[in-house]
């Protein structure tokens, strides 16, 4: 068994018509979270039932290194640049279990717990 990520995921509703804005804002400011070494990527993706409902998810090395990242500086600077869409959300943290790929493989983690 392998180390197993840690992901967060935030559910993020935005502003009545200010989906738009909120996308750019979240690629422009993209790199501060990617720029950690902590983080393994960060993803947007939105909802095909309510357009103003997005989904965010990174990985990280280890819940020890987001929550690090998390009451850093750089962290606190990025929420303040997206917080101005926001209406409302909630954030959830995952321990990754296991993955299956398209080719049927699957990897069972080393998980905490």
């Amino acid at each position: 068994m392998s180390a197993a990520p840690f992901r967060v995921l935030l559910t993020m509703t935005v502003k009545p018509g200010m989906a738009d804005d909120f996308v750019k804002a979240w690629a422009d400011n993209a790199p501060a979270v990617t720029g950690h070494p902590a983080n393994r990527g960060h993803s947007l993706a939105r909802s095909t039932e309510e357009s103003d409902v997005f989904y965010i998810v990174s990985e990280w090395t280890s819940e020890r290194e987001f929550r690090e990242f998390e009451n850093s500086p750089g962290h606190l600077e990025h929420r303040q640049r997206l917080h101005p869409f926001r209406s409302g959300g909630s954030i959830t943290f995952l321990d990754l279990v296991a993955e299956a790929t398209g080719t049927g493989d699957v990897r069972v983690l080393a998980h905490g717990g």
